[in-house]
């Protein structure tokens, strides 16, 4: 249930609890500190899942970035005033993101976002288009689907949905790969399909 606090001294405190914590998942959207819920086993699992796949993709001594939770901003300067935490993203060799020390000026390749309960996965749309993140998979647990956005004419526009067991794939045209979800217990899989190998990994 969102909170708005308004008063200043209970901001305070809180905000000096959360930057003493070991790690937050907290984002700041245009100043304002956004505290989003924590990931439960199951979104880490997931999560992992993609960082390690995506390695075993690309492979060892690739050129590319591979990160299990970055700090993306729109800024050099003052980043902590506006940045987000994709669950896991790749830059490409080329991208013209400029990594400084404790977060990117400018967005991945490629974005993955996994919702939580009371989350806001989909209002960060706008700013990955706007940082030039080229595409968003967002895994969505209630109900399970995946969703695929494309960074088009300045805007991530929806380009296809997959649930689990409709046998349909999701492919990125910027990694190679295609992502599936097949029917599975406790709870659904993601597979992913190496484009040019044809392997395939369940997680």
């Amino acid at each position: 249930m969102p909170v708005l606090v308004q008063n200043p001294d209970i901001v305070a405190r809180l905000l000096k609890e959360r930057e003493a914590a070991d790690y937050t998942r907290d984002e700041v959207w245009d100043g304002v500190t956004v505290i989003l819920p924590e990931a439960d086993i199951e979104h880490d699992d997931i999560a992992g899942f993609f960082y390690r796949a995506f390695w075993a993709v690309f492979g060892e001594g690739t050129p590319h970035r591979i990160h299990f939770r970055v700090n993306v901003s729109d800024r050099v300067r003052g980043w902590k005033q506006n940045y987000r935490i994709p669950d896991t993203s790749v830059f490409l060799a080329g991208n013209v993101a400029r990594a400084c020390r404790a977060h990117y000026f400018g967005g991945p390749d490629f974005a993955l976002e996994i919702v939580s309960p009371e989350d806001r996965s989909r209002d960060k749309l706008d700013f990955y288009a706007r940082v030039g993140t080229k595409e968003v998979l967002i895994v969505d647990r209630d109900p399970w689907q995946m969703e695929l956005y494309r960074l088009r004419r300045g805007r991530m526009r929806l380009v296809g949905t997959v649930t689990p067991g409709d046998g349909v794939g999701l492919k990125s045209f910027v990694v190679p790969i295609q992502f599936e979800l097949v029917r599975a217990r406790p709870r659904p899989k993601v597979k992913i399909v190496d484009a040019e190998t044809g392997e395939e990994r369940v997680g």
